[in-house]
This record gives structure tokens, sequence and C-alpha cells, in this order.
């Protein structure tokens, strides 16, 4: 569930009515979770409180975002929740694995959370295993998109006009029975579950995801975040014709990517 902090305040059912909730799947390669670093990160998001769970793995650090040394000692924990009201938009970050056989109750307790605080959309940036792509997947851009039903209706029609893919779908029973479509996303931790969950409940949501490996995903959140921007409009894209110069990488991803990053993005 989740809890305010004292500095917040508010009714944890109603500070985000009609806001836009943003969160990562743990998936390969890290690269929603990177992604929402970028996020959080460039549009200095205020953390409003935590989402309380026995469903991840116990974690505490410094603060991701520190600035200066003032609040470079601030603590954070497995999953927390930032704010930004000017553009209704709330941010979930997941930053452990979950625990095994949880992954279900978790699904359940995030929804409950989203239809009690009355949250008009959910977005998960999720990614997928590139070699697991079929011979479909292999052509043209590696960025997915899936949307419930629900949210179908009301942007289906902008993700044409972008000229976004859908995600596919395969065989059930490759070989037997051709017909029979499922979704599959393997390597994408809770993707599927949440969509379908959210399907059932008629939940307004959408899943972007990218096609990816493990390594240094750094290009992979980018490429994602960016993605998500052609929508969301979260920074102007009309500035420059790179994006990823806009966004404002975290203090934090010195101590792991730092040699793979060039000064300027710091």
């Amino acid at each position: 569930m989740f809890v305010p902090c004292c500095r917040g305040g508010g009714s944890p059912g109603s500070d985000f009515k009609g806001f836009t909730l943003l969160m990562p799947a743990v998936s390969v390669g890290n690269v929603g979770q990177l992604a929402i670093d970028l996020v959080i990160s460039t549009l200095e998001m205020t953390k409003v409180g935590y989402f309380y769970t026995d469903c991840l793995v116990p974690m505490v650090g410094n603060n991701p975002y520190a600035t200066a040394e003032e609040n470079s000692v601030e603590l954070s924990i497995n999953a927390e929740v930032y704010s930004l009201p000017s553009k209704k938009l709330v941010v979930l970050q997941i930053r452990s694995p979950f625990i095994k056989n949880k992954y279900r109750p978790f699904c359940q307790t995030l929804l409950s959370w989203v239809k009690s605080s009355q949250c008009a959309r959910v977005v998960v940036l999720s990614s997928s295993h590139a070699y697991q792509r079929d011979d479909e997947q292999l052509l043209g851009t590696p960025l997915r998109y899936l949307l419930t039903p629900d949210l179908q209706k009301a942007v289906g029609g902008l993700m044409q006009e972008l000229n976004w893919k859908e995600m596919e779908k395969r065989a059930a029973y490759p070989g037997v029975n051709d017909a029979e479509k499922v979704l599959h996303i393997p390597g994408g931790g809770i993707t599927k579950l949440l969509f379908t969950e959210s399907c059932s409940k008629g939940i307004h949501m959408a899943v972007l995801l990218k096609f990816c490996s493990e390594g240094d995903n750094i290009p992979d959140a980018f490429a994602l975040v960016n993605y998500l921007n052609e929508w969301l409009q979260l920074i102007n894209s009309e500035v420059s014709a790179d994006l990823s110069s806009q966004w404002k990488v975290p203090s934090s991803w010195r101590l792991l990517f730092g040699s793979g990053l060039p000064p300027a993005l710091f």
C-alpha cells in the first residue's frame, strides 16, 4: 500500500486523482527502471511516499538523485513514489527484484491502489529478451506497445498517428494450432500478468517496451524514455533533435555505468 511522507501529508486515496501513474517492470536489462530514473531526475520530481509491500526484496541505499552533499545522505528504499502535480504525473520507482511467487499479490495490491487513488491511467515501462523475438519482430523498430481495451478506445488513434507498432501475439501451440494467439513477453517480469489483470479489471493501462539484451543498457533506457516522450511530451521535443541530451542522468549512475558515459551527461 502507499504510505505518504510526513512532509507530503494528505490522504493516500485522493492525492493522485486524474494523474498518470508511471512505473517500471523489473525486466531484462532493468531498462524500465533506468528510464524511470531519467524521468525523476530530469523533471526533479518530489518524493511523496513509498509503496509498502512484502513482495519485493528489502533494500536501503543513499539518495540516487542527490544533487549536493546535503541531500546525498537521504535514504531510499525498494519502492518509492514521486509526484509532479504540474504535469499530473506520479511515478512509482521499483529498485529490487520480486520475491518468488509474489508477482500476483503485488499486482493485486498495486491495482487496488490505482483504483482507490483514482489514477486516470497507468503506463508501464518494460523490456523483453531480444534473442527470443520471432521473424516478424526482427523487422523494423525494437520498440512495442500494448493498450488495455479501455485505454485503446481513448488513445488508440493517437498510437496509429505516431506510427507505433503494437506487440505481436504468438501462436499458443506452434505447428499444432497457429490460429490461437497469446501474448508472449519473455524476460518481462510482471509485465504480462499486470497487463492481463488490468484488462480484466477495466483499468486504463499502456505497456511500452523495448527488445534488448543484458549488458550496458543505458542506450536502451534512452530509447525507451524517448519513446514515452513521443506520447506524453514530458520534455520539449522541439528544442533539440537529440532528445538524449535533454534527459538529466542521476548522480547514482556514475557508480554503475560511469566508465561508459561521457562527462557531458553528468
